[in-house]
């Protein structure tokens, strides 16, 4: 049983479908798991036994019926604490919000549970989302699967560390400037970033809504697929036989390689030759309106994020980690004109990506510039907090300043992943060229 809590969700659903696995006794080995856990209270911020047992003899019943509701019915996830749970303390990683319980499930929520998935509780997070580190003094900062005195990458941080540690098949987490694919790249998973607008955000603790998104953390890009179905109540994308043939690559080149660290640098052109090795086409292409568009990321994130939630901070800013604060705050002086202008910006700028990378199917480039930065330093070290802090969301801000969809692969270097950027609402497209990378990262080298 303990080989479960390696298995991907796929293989788990499989294994049910089969009649090997039985949801009921899947359910309480990952139970058991995350009691024993020395980290359990640093990754979960509320474990739902009951809800978790009960999800579980529904999808034990079904499978003895031969009334399975699709491919995860009876596989155990989590979700990060800030999506809605009915009944249970929703609270986004801030004392802001201590106490707060939702009457209800969020949408994605509900609609995971339709499809049979199996709830364990809720993880950890970045206060109110605001910090791809991971790093919640606040609460708790859950760790990383490659270093114990790291930060495991933010605001999923839970989400990644209840996977990698198994102690969840899958999590869910949400991604505003990079907050699903840095955890997963520092903890060596596949990170789902969705289109803005592709997954309902409803019952979803906001940040700044226009860039909000919900996204898996998984173990592979299939499991991924099938979390973004399960999610939206849809079919999930056809992988069969994915492949590298007749795709063409684009590398960008613009700001996302400024300043990389070693590892990452010697993981990005290892990953990158092991394509090409493989007969990929990867053309290495400068957009010079990526530089631009991360000009305006100061003014359109903080603005947002600063007039979401003003009035809750201004009440008892004392209950904040200070840093966070900070980072709220420089959204206060922001003048709306200026707000209104860079949107109007940005939108001719993704025009212009767009035109650019056209001819691609995807777009190639490193998930982080660094590695998970020493959690005891950023605590201690301010300059080396906001650093670190706005390195690490770099280049996954590229995502989502331009709408875009993002997966991020392990590349067999550990926290050092490789980021796949594709068209706004063409997930599924992107999940297969996706599928053709794992495979080719995946093999020995």
């Amino acid at each position: 049983m303990q080989d479960w809590l390696r298995m991907s969700a796929a293989d788990l659903g499989r294994g049910i479908e089969g009649g090997e696995i039985d949801p009921e006794a899947l359910t309480e080995t990952y139970l058991a798991a995350i009691a024993a856990h020395p980290a359990r209270n640093r990754i979960y911020s509320a474990v739902t036994e009951d809800r978790a047992r009960a999800e579980a003899a529904a999808a034990a019943a079904r499978a003895k019926a031969g009334q399975r509701r699709g491919p995860l019915d009876g596989v155990p996830i989590s979700w990060k604490d800030l999506f809605d749970s009915a009944g249970v303390a929703t609270e986004a990683g801030s004392a802001l919000l201590a106490g707060r319980v939702p009457a209800r499930d969020a949408e994605v929520l509900r609609n995971a549970t339709a499809a049979g998935l199996v709830c364990l509780g809720k993880t950890h997070m970045s206060e109110l989302a605001f910090s791809g580190l991971g790093l919640n003094p606040i609460t708790a900062t859950p760790p990383c699967v490659n270093d114990p005195d790291a930060v495991p990458g933010g605001s999923s941080s839970g989400a990644a560390a209840s996977v990698a540690f198994g102690l969840a098949a899958c999590a869910i987490g949400s991604d505003t400037g990079g907050s699903v694919r840095i955890p997963a790249a520092w903890n060596d998973l596949v990170g789902l970033k969705t289109t803005a607008g592709r997954l309902s955000c409803d019952g979803v603790v906001p940040l700044a809504a226009r860039f909000d998104t919900v996204g898996p953390l998984a173990r592979t890009v299939e499991d991924a697929a099938l979390m973004l179905a399960a999610l939206e109540g849809g079919r999930p994308a056809d992988l069969r036989g994915a492949t590298l043939e007749g795709v063409r690559l684009a590398a960008l080149t613009t700001v996302v390689l400024d300043d990389l660290r070693e590892g990452p640098a010697t993981a990005h052109a290892g990953a990158l030759a092991r394509l090409r090795a493989a007969g990929a086409v990867i053309d290495e292409i400068a957009a010079p309106e990526v530089a631009e568009a991360m000009t305006l990321a100061p003014v359109l994130f903080t603005a947002e994020a600063y007039g979401l939630w003003r009035d809750v901070i201004e009440a008892a800013p004392e209950r904040m980690f200070p840093p966070i604060l900070e980072r709220f705050r420089g959204g206060r002086d922001v003048p709306a004109a200026d707000y209104v202008a860079g949107w109007q910006r940005l939108g001719r700028l993704r025009r212009q990506w767009h035109a650019r990378v056209a001819g691609h199917d995807a777009v190639l480039m490193p998930a982080a510039p660094n590695l998970p930065p020493d959690a005891a330093r950023l605590l201690c070290d301010n300059d080396y907090y906001v650093t670190e802090n706005l390195l690490t969301l770099r280049n996954t801000r590229v995502g989502n300043l331009m709408g875009l969809c993002a997966v991020t692969l392990p590349t067999g270097v550990p926290s050092c992943g490789l980021m796949i950027c594709g068209k706004p609402f063409r997930e599924e497209p992107l999940l297969r060229v996706a599928q053709a990378i794992e495979t080719v990262l995946a093999a020995p080298a």
